[in-house]
């Protein structure tokens, strides 16, 4: 619509009873064309956004309910009133129970009745366009909330398959460290054991074992945890040469952890010294 107002279409053969309705709602806050016939209402529905049609039923070429008939299945949404003399009710009726129309007015009709029932045949199309657009919106969410739980799913399953992967790459990498041929141990900044390989299992110095969740002092002498604090703080590699462990001698490259985890540990990496 141009406006807030109501477009009212009026369709009679008799131009008195135009102007009747005319007077009728010269006062009232409508947009109001008329017709002479069902075929000029026809173009003037195609060129106008009308929400109620008021038609007589007697009319030449196009009657009434064939008109509304018509306009029913063009503009479903558009509100129809006839206008009608007694003797046709039974054919009106039938109109009616087929949805073609909304309500009829037997001739003469009463101004305030008629009136009354535009206001209120208005008011239902009104309800009507409302819950029409509060479905289409509510059709728009669900929409919208499908493609997001879509995508969700889709960010999940994706985020899973990240986690599988690197949940993966995690036990290999630590079935790699378990396998290697030289024994590894990794120490926390806090001097904790944090990490042994199958080949530093069966290591010990002086009797001690070398454990997981033991402090490197309880099993190394304090020169190594001095080497450990300035490979951390020099960021740099150190090798310590001869160190007897279990009855072998290595040399032990003490390797800072690099990246995210700078700062956070050391890697023991031990070298049996042959010979």
């Amino acid at each position: 619509m141009n406006d807030n107002r109501h477009t009212i279409l009026c369709v009679d053969d008799e131009e008195n009873i135009l102007h009747s309705i005319r007077r009728l709602l010269r006062k009232e806050n409508y947009k109001l064309l008329t017709a002479l016939s069902g075929e000029e209402a026809l173009k003037i529905l195609e060129e106008n956004d009308v929400q109620l049609v008021l038609s007589d039923q007697r009319m030449p070429q196009m009657s009434g309910i064939e008109f509304l008939s018509q306009v029913k299945e063009k503009y479903p949404d558009v509100i129809r009133i006839i206008l009608t003399g007694y003797t046709e009710i039974d054919s009106i009726t039938e109109s009616i129970n087929k949805g073609n129309i909304y309500k009829f007015f037997l001739k003469p009709w009463d101004d305030q009745n008629l009136k009354l029932e535009i206001i209120r045949a208005l008011e239902q199309y009104d309800l009507i366009w409302t819950n029409k657009i509060l479905h289409e919106k509510v059709l728009e969410q669900n929409e919208a909330l499908k493609t997001t739980n879509r995508n969700l799913s889709e960010s999940i399953q994706k985020r899973t398959q990240e986690l599988e992967t690197k949940n993966h790459a995690l036990k290999l990498s630590r079935a790699i460290l378990k396998c290697l041929p030289v024994p590894v141990i990794g120490v926390s900044v806090r001097g904790m054991i944090v990490s042994i390989n199958q080949k530093a299992q069966s290591l010990s110095e002086s009797g001690k074992s070398i454990e997981i969740g033991k402090k490197l002092s309880d099993c190394f002498s304090n020169d190594m945890r001095e080497k450990i604090d300035e490979a951390m703080m020099c960021r740099t590699p150190i090798t310590l040469k001869g160190c007897r462990l279990s009855g072998t001698n290595y040399d032990i490259d003490l390797i800072p952890l690099s990246g995210k985890f700078s700062g956070k540990g050391v890697v023991l990496s031990l070298r049996e010294v042959i010979g």
